[in-house]
């Protein structure tokens, strides 16, 4: 197994936490664990391929939705024993964040070769699940937090994409990616790093219009 399958691996297991402690949140059952679960872990990678017109990676390749399904269970049995669960929560996903900005932007490149497809399928293969995870368990949206999260995605896809495209090994390029995206959307929930918000004005009167 290569450095990139692992990430991927990697990816979907800690967003199929996200989803599953979303579920223990709700208080679901152990159906609802494994629904949230395998929505939030292959929601991301499941659009990137419809849109690039491929075969959907976990129809090929059962081993994802088994990662998914056997997370779904530990964390099943083990949230109960977790004090913060959307503390949790929020850290597994940027970490989920970083791994599928990587994948979706490595996968994407490799299939069109444009840096800009590339890049644009990175940042929606890391934010797909997440928004798929929140509306479902009718969470707030990780998009309506103030702290950066897409931002954190486009990151990783630029640096990964930059650096595949000046020549850097693979595993280097990627290291690198995860940790640009790991170290903004952590930042970001640490300090609470964010972008300068729209500003909206009054608008004018009808008496004032010429």
């Amino acid at each position: 197994m290569n450095f990139v399958t692992a990430l991927d691996y990697a990816g979907v297991a800690v967003f199929a936490a996200t989803g599953a402690l979303a579920a223990s949140r709700k208080e679901l059952d152990i159906i609802g664990f494994l629904f949230l679960a395998g929505v939030t872990g292959v929601g991301g990678g499941t659009l990137r391929d419809l849109i690039l017109a491929v075969p959907v990676f976990w129809v090929g390749n059962r081993d994802y939705v088994l990662i998914c399904a056997a997370v779904a269970v530990v964390v099943f049995f083990a949230s109960p024993r977790i004090e913060s669960r959307y503390r949790l929560l929020l850290w597994l996903d940027a970490i989920g964040v970083a791994a599928f900005c990587v994948m979706g932007a490595e996968k994407a490149l490799a299939i069109t070769g444009s840096p800009v497809l590339a890049i644009v399928m990175g940042m929606m293969t890391a934010t797909f699940g997440g928004i798929l995870r929140d509306l479902l368990a009718g969470e707030p949206s990780v998009l309506l937090r103030p702290e950066i999260y897409v931002s954190a995605a486009l990151a990783g896809a630029v640096l990964y994409t930059g650096g595949t495209l000046a020549g850097l090994p693979s595993p280097v390029s990627s290291i690198t990616g995860f940790a640009a995206a790991f170290a903004v959307r952590g930042g970001a929930l640490r300090f609470g790093w964010s972008l300068p918000p729209y500003r909206s004005r009054p608008g004018r009167r009808p008496e004032d219009i010429p």
